[in-house]
């Protein structure tokens, strides 16, 4: 073997260590296992079909994280919605039987379970993560509701609500949280929904007035979400 292959032989020897010694792993343990987060959010949607449901607002409230292992953690949430609806006056002709928007304020409770793509660590600072969440949304009265002529109300409604999104660490105590999220509540419909209006009754059966004309009371409807938040880990 010659001198020269000898001394390359050598010189690599000796160099691979000091290169496995600088080449840092993408990868960072998530020391806390709990968190506090505040946030901000957007609603979007259409308040279904007949557009009395609560949409098109903003949202924000407050997260408390515990995690439950590698991948799982368990979170509660409380938060205030500032959305509007629609105004339906069944009674009245097709034309001006809608008004509105008017403020519909939503306050939710949930809990959820979220589970975190890279377990107890992140990838660059990032952590991505999928979940689904269950709760209650609680109608409440504010400036500018209006009341409702054909006595519907959102009233109390469980919701569920799946999502994904992403923490980027900005160190060990410090993150910044962004999600999106589908909400899904059933809505109830007056019964006065679904018959003729007094001030415009329909002549032909095939071809009636009412705001539900196909007679269904019930209806899966809820709103998009868009979130960003900071968290705070400990």
């Amino acid at each position: 073997m010659s001198r020269a292959l000898l001394a390359a032989l050598a010189l690599a020897t000796a160099v691979s260590p000091l290169a496995a010694q600088t080449i840092r792993s993408p990868y960072r343990d998530i020391v806390h296992g709990r968190s506090l987060t505040v946030f901000y959010g957007d609603l979007a949607g259409d308040g279904g079909s007949v557009g009395v449901g609560p949409h098109n607002g903003r949202v924000y409230g407050v997260r408390g994280d515990i995690r439950l292992g590698a991948p799982l953690q368990f979170g509660l949430t409380l938060s205030h919605a500032e959305t509007e609806r629609l105004v339906v006056s069944a009674d009245d002709s097709v034309a001006n039987r809608v008004d509105g928007p008017v403020a519909e304020p939503i306050t939710m409770v949930e809990a959820a379970m979220q589970l975190n793509l890279t377990g107890k660590k992140s990838w660059h600072g990032l952590a991505p993560f999928v979940g689904v969440g269950v709760g209650l949304a609680i109608g409440g009265e504010g400036p500018g509701t209006a009341v409702d002529s054909s006595g519907y109300k959102f009233g109390t409604k469980f919701f569920f609500s799946p999502g994904l999104g992403a923490r980027f660490f900005l160190g060990q105590s410090f993150s910044l949280r962004v999600e999106a999220r589908q909400l899904f509540w059933k809505l109830k419909y007056p019964l006065v929904y679904t018959e003729e209006p007094a001030a415009e009754p329909s002549s032909d059966p095939d071809r009636p007035n009412a705001v539900l004309p196909d007679g269904k009371r019930d209806a899966w409807s809820g709103a998009r979400e868009l979130r960003v938040g900071a968290a705070f880990h400990f």
